[in-house]
C-alpha cells in the first residue's frame, strides 16, 4: 500500500461524527438542523433535470475525456462573458471534469515532480478544503500553510513562508471565494501571487467553485483568469482554474465542472486523465451544457442566499461578532469558546449541527486559525436557517 495513506487525517465530517457519538440532544421537540456540510439544498432546476433525462441514450456510448464540442463551447462562452475575457479556446484551454473535487485531487498527481531532488512542496490557505492536503501528501509533496486570520481580514500573507519553502513549491491551491472565510482575492493579491509563480515556477490551482454565490449583482467576484488578463498575462501562464455546477446550479449529484487555463498544462493533464479513466457521463454533459447556458436560475439561487444572510446578520448581530463574507454560502463565525466546545453545546442544547473551525485547519506557525471559529453552511431552506440562527444566538448568550 502507498505509505503516504498513513499521513491522511480523518475527514472533517468523520471527526464530527466521533465528537457527537456520545451526545444526545436534550430537547426532543427540536427538529435537527444540519448546517455542517456544504451541500446545496435548493431545488435542481427542472430544465436541467429534463435535459439529463432527454439525453439518456448517450449511456450507450463511451464518452471522450475531452468531452463534447458543445459542452466545451458553452463553458468557454460562459467564461468569456462572466470574466470579460478577450477569448478562451474551447479546444485547448477547457476540459470538463467530474466535479471540482475529483479534478483538484488529480491535478496534484499530474503536476508534482517527485524527482527534482528535495521533497516538493504544495502551498494552500489555512483553514482549507482538506482535498488539497490529501492531494499533496499522496503526490509525495509536503503541504505548507498560509494562515488566514481575522486581524488582517483573512488575507494571505506570503511572508509566512521562507524563501526555502517557496523554492520547493510546485503547486499552490488558492480558493477564492474562500472556503470557509468567504474572502475574495483582490487584483493586487493575484498580482503578487503571479509574481511569486514567475519567480519560483510553481503552478496555481485556483478553486472557484463558490464564484457564483455573491450578494451584489453588479459586482461579481474577481476570477483568476480575469485577473490574469487584466494584468496582461497572455495564455494564463502556470494558471488553471477549477469550477463546478454543484453550487451554482444546485446539482452536486451530477458531478460536473471544468478546468480552464494554461493550454500547455492542460494538454498534459488531459494525457493523465486519459489513463485515469475519468470521462464525464454523456447525459451529464448534455445537462451541463444547458446549465452553463442559462443565468436566470443562478440569479434566483443568489436571491435565496441573500435572504438567508440578511436574516443571519439581523439575528446574530447583537450577540456574536458576525460579518458578511465577500461571497459563498458559509458563515465563518468567531465563537466565545473553542469551536469544538461551541459545536458540542449547540448540538446538545439546540440540536443544530455546525462544523468546528479546527477541523478545517492545521496548527501552522504556532497558530490554529480555526480554533475559535465554526463554519456554518447556510444551505437549508430560508425558514430552517432562520430557526437555526435563533438557536445559535440563544446558546451563544449562555457563555
Amino acid at each position: 500500500m502507498n505509505p503516504s495513506l498513513a499521513n491522511l487525517q480523518l475527514y472533517p465530517f468523520q471527526k464530527l461524527a466521533k465528537l457527537f457519538e456520545d451526545l444526545v440532544p436534550g430537547d426532543a421537540s427540536l427538529k435537527h438542523i444540519g448546517l455542517h456540510i456544504g451541500e446545496p439544498r435548493h431545488s435542481t432546476p427542472e430544465f436541467i433535470r429534463q435535459a439529463l433525462v432527454n439525453s439518456l441514450e448517450g449511456l450507450a456510448h463511451y464518452p471522450t475525456v475531452l468531452g463534447s464540442d458543445l459542452l466545451r463551447t458553452s463553458i468557454a462562452a460562459w467564461l468569456t462573458k462572466r470574466y470579460h475575457l478577450s477569448a478562451i479556446n474551447p479546444d485547448t484551454e477547457v476540459i470538463p471534469v467530474n466535479g471540482s473535487r475529483e479534478a483538484l485531487f488529480a491535478f496534484a498527481q499530474a503536476v508534482i515532480d517527485k524527482h527534482e531532488g528535495s521533497r516538493p512542496a504544495v502551498v494552500c490557505q489555512n483553514p482549507f478544503y482538506q482535498i488539497y492536503e490529501g492531494a499533496a501528501l499522496l503526490a509525495g509533496a509536503t503541504p505548507y500553510f498560509l494562515n488566514q486570520l481575522p486581524e488582517n481580514n483573512f488575507s494571505v500573507d506570503t511572508t509566512q513562508l521562507p524563501d526555502a519553502a517557496w523554492e520547493r513549491t510546485q503547486l499552490a491551491y488558492i480558493c477564492s471565494p474562500n472556503n470557509p472565510t468567504g474572502r475574495v482575492f483582490t487584483l493586487d493579491e493575484w498580482r503578487h501571487l503571479f509574481d511569486l509563480s514567475d519567480r519560483y515556477g510553481f503552478v496555481i490551482a485556483a478553486d472557484e467553485c463558490y464564484s457564483e454565490i455573491y450578494f451584489d449583482e453588479e459586482n461579481p467576484p474577481l476570477g483568476a483568469l480575469e485577473a490574469a488578463e487584466k494584468l496582461g498575462r497572455s495564455g494564463f501562464p502556470r494558471l488553471v482554474v477549477f469550477s463546478s455546477l454543484s453550487k451554482r446550479s444546485n446539482v452536486p449529484g451530477m458531478r460536473s465542472g471544468f478546468v480552464a487555463g494554461d493550454a500547455t498544462i492542460l494538454r498534459k493533464f488531459l494525457l493523465y486523465r486519459t489513463y485515469h479513466g475519468s470521462a464525464m457521463n454523456p447525459a451529464v454533459q448534455a445537462a451541463s451544457t444547458v446549465a452553463w447556458n442559462d443565468e436566470q436560475h443562478v440569479a434566483e439561487n443568489r436571491k435565496l442566499y441573500r435572504e438567508k444572510f440578511a436574516g443571519a446578520m439581523r439575528i446574530l448581530g447583537d450577540t456574536l461578532p458576525v460579518s458578511m463574507p465577500d461571497a459563498g454560502f458559509y458563515l465563518w463565525l468567531q465563537t466565545p469558546v473553542s469551536g469544538v466546545k461551541f459545536c458540542k453545546r449547540l448540538y446538545r442544547e439546540g440540536n443544530v449541527t455546525v462544523l468546528p473551525g479546527s477541523y478545517l485547519a492545521r496548527v501552522a506557525h504556532g497558530i490554529d486559525p480555526g480554533g475559535n471559529f465554526v463554519r456554518i453552511a447556510l444551505v437549508a431552506p430560508v425558514a430552517e436557517c432562520m430557526e437555526a440562527m435563533e438557536r445559535i444566538r440563544d446558546i451563544a448568550r449562555k457563555f
